[in-house]
């Protein structure tokens, strides 16, 4: 586990960061506001939410959009874990299965499955805390850019 540091402590403390809005886009802030990431290794990670009021659709259910949106930043950072570099999103395709209503917690899981070089694969699973109901399931491919992730400041 001492080798993974030097690949997960940047991207741990980027990913933090975002979660609390210091870098990013306001959508993904605002996406990410609460997260709580539970576990990090090489290929996989796993994270709990609260699923806010300001997520919801006019029924008091997650937004699908709003799922989406969590789904592939999580995956993302899966990735970002293995490749120690980032990527963008060339092919991502989700199945609902369930609903969740604000207030709810629930886990969200991103395993990487495959690397093919430039293109890599990962699943994320979003599912009820506690009993385990799968909410959606997603697959991504996604390809190696050329820019870097900005670095947190110290400051």
């Amino acid at each position: 586990m001492a080798d993974d540091k030097p690949t997960l402590e940047p991207l741990l403390e980027w990913f933090e960061a975002l979660i609390e809005g210091t870098i990013g886009q306001e959508l993904e802030t605002r996406a990410l506001q609460g997260l709580i990431i539970t576990k990090a290794e090489k290929g996989f990670i796993r994270t709990e939410f609260t699923i806010p009021s300001l997520a919801a659709d006019v029924d008091g259910n997650w937004h699908g959009g709003a799922i989406a949106t969590l789904m592939d930043i999580v995956g993302a950072i899966a990735i970002y874990s293995v490749l120690d570099h980032p990527a963008k999103s060339v092919d991502f395709s989700i199945s609902y299965y369930s609903t969740a209503k604000i207030e709810k917690e629930v886990e969200i899981n991103a395993k990487v499955l495959g690397n093919k070089g430039k293109l890599i694969q990962v699943m994320i699973e979003v599912r009820r805390k506690g009993n385990g109901d799968l909410i959606a399931l997603a697959k991504e491919w996604m390809a190696l850019n050329d820019f870097t992730v900005p670095t947190v400041s110290k400051l």
